[in-house]
């Protein structure tokens, strides 16, 4: 016998269908809607990154990516002192080192890198990035920027060009010598120009002796003579005050005759003792006499002796001042504050008591003796002399 249909003649499977297509869903409608729209999103997310990725590889190969990443040749590259980043960028193109200057000069803007690209020698290749290369110029070469140089006190200006160049600052002293030797690019300094005018310059050894002021200075490694030169001459310029020009009025002397002075002083003895030889050549300047300084005589010979015979005394010279009354035709080395302080304000009790003589006693100590009268210094030069003459050959000088 057939087995009744519930409800219609429908089996319980053909209602809940039934019931289903009457309410419109099946059971597994609701999650097709919840990840319907997660699935639009994903597929398109897909799809811009496909082209932004498609877009930014083609911007990467025209502007950013190496220009040739098989050439690793190196490419000598130099950015000197002060160049803009528009000029490295299009001498990095010129270079053939990346593909537009424009870019390469708004990248290292947009990175805050625009102004510390330093200054150097570099070593490049056409296999960097220009992001490799950004990096290489703000690391900089290895090199310092800056170092400190020490010009001592009575040094003279060959003395000068020689220490900078072996500090590897200047590649040879011709330029910094020929600069020194009329002074003629330097007359915007009123000293220089005083000092131009005195027509003394064609018998001088160098005509910026005297006037590079000794000190420590901070400077470019990459300095040329010029900049050092003028460096030196501003801060004789700042150090010579105006109470030190009023005081050379008073004595009668020109700023080029203190520093004149101040040079022979500052070769002839310590500071302790400055203001007494000051005083020794004042006197001798006031009583018309020759000055007697061995200093200016080796400066005129380049003798390195302690002892100087007739002969080395006889050397013709403007700067010989055993054979010329007065100062010698200009410095002789580029002497420190303190003796020029020393030239303005000789030692008052010295020049009370008029001496005119000082000699050595201590070659290795620089003590010296001082004397009022010819025979008593020639008795201490008497006495004195043999451990001149024993310094010199000691140093094989003799």
């Amino acid at each position: 016998m057939a087995k009744k249909k519930k409800r219609g003649g429908m089996s319980r499977r053909e209602q809940e269908l039934h019931e289903q297509r009457r309410y419109g869903f099946f059971w597994y409608d609701w999650i097709w809607k919840v990840l319907r729209p997660i699935l639009v999103f994903a597929a398109s997310f897909v799809i811009v990154c496909g082209l932004v990725y498609t877009g930014w590889t083609k911007i990467d190969e025209m502007f950013f990516a190496p220009v040739d990443a098989q050439d690793t040749q190196s490419v000598p590259f130099s950015v000197t002192s002060g160049s803009s980043l528009s000029a490295v960028s299009k001498k990095l193109e010129e270079a053939g080192l990346i593909h537009n200057h424009t870019v390469f000069k708004y990248m290292a803007d947009f990175m805050g890198m625009g102004q510390k690209i330093q200054s150097g020698d570099y070593e490049l290749s056409r296999a960097m990035s220009a992001t490799q290369i950004l990096d290489e110029l703000i690391s900089g070469d290895g090199k310092p920027l800056t170092t400190n140089i020490t010009i001592i006190p009575g040094w003279t200006v060959e003395d000068i060009a020689d220490y900078l160049v072996e500090l590897k600052i200047l590649s040879s002293p011709d330029e910094f010598l020929a600069l020194c030797k009329t002074g003629e690019s330097y007359s915007g300094y009123y000293f220089i120009e005083e000092m131009i005018g005195t027509g003394t310059v064609p018998s001088r050894k160098y005509a910026l002796e005297g006037y590079l002021s000794p000190n420590t200075y901070e400077i470019y490694t990459n300095s040329t003579a010029d900049t050092i030169v003028k460096k030196l001459l501003s801060q004789t310029e700042a150090t010579y005050l105006i109470g030190y020009d009023e005081r050379a009025k008073e004595l009668g002397m020109t700023m080029d005759e203190v520093f004149t002075l101040a040079s022979m002083i500052e070769k002839e003895a310590k500071t302790a003792d400055f203001a007494k030889v000051s005083a020794v050549f004042h006197n001798r300047l006031r009583m018309d006499m020759t000055m007697g300084s061995d200093v200016t005589v080796k400066y005129a010979s380049g003798s390195q002796k302690m002892y100087l015979t007739d002969s080395d005394l006889a050397v013709e010279s403007p700067y010989n001042t055993y054979r010329n009354k007065g100062l010698p035709v200009g410095p002789i080395c580029n002497p420190s504050m303190d003796a020029i302080v020393a030239a303005l304000y000789p030692d008052e009790q010295f020049i009370a008591q008029k001496y005119l003589y000082f000699c050595s006693t201590d070659p290795d100590s620089g003590a010296l003796y001082f004397s009022r009268t010819q025979e008593e210094h020639d008795a201490a030069v008497a006495m004195y002399r043999p451990l001149w003459e024993e310094y010199d050959r000691s140093r094989g000088l003799n």
